[in-house]
């Protein structure tokens, strides 16, 4: 089997984009509208995670090889032997996100990090390459 290696930066174009739009937005209801400055820096509350993402550069992936499986988001990281995992399972949520989950023969159950994975059809792929029993969960709520 031939090494598979995933790495997503987070400093990527698309988020940069959207956060520029978000301020420019905020910025115009200002502006344009005279809107209250203290409520528009309440809604920019939830954009600062993404703003400190872009200012570290952090980096998440994973690496399947012959052994084993290593994933790491920001400064986390873990890894598991191949050996260990009795199969992956992918749930299909609500809102249309695919969540991944090793399970392993002991029954313990190991969630991936969303930002870790590869896009599901892909990893699915290289996954049953890699010999691995998979299973999906269509709709699961928790």
């Amino acid at each position: 089997m031939t090494e598979f290696k995933f790495t997503r930066q987070n400093r990527a174009p698309r988020t940069v984009g959207v956060l520029i739009c978000v301020y420019a937005a905020l910025l115009a209801l200002v502006i344009l509208f005279d809107a209250a400055w203290w409520l528009m820096a309440l809604l920019a509350l939830p954009t600062l995670p993404a703003i400190w993402d872009i200012a570290q550069n952090t980096s998440a992936g994973l690496v399947l090889d012959q052994n084993k499986l290593r994933w790491f988001t920001g400064t986390r990281e873990a890894e598991i032997d191949r050996s260990d995992i009795d199969y992956v399972r992918f749930d299909t949520r609500w809102d249309f996100s695919v969540r991944v989950s090793l399970i392993l023969r002991s029954g313990k159950r190991i969630r991936l990090p969303d930002e870790s994975s590869p896009h599901h059809r892909d990893f699915e792929q290289v996954l049953q390459q890699a010999g691995f029993r998979i299973e999906r969960h269509h709709f699961v709520t928790f």
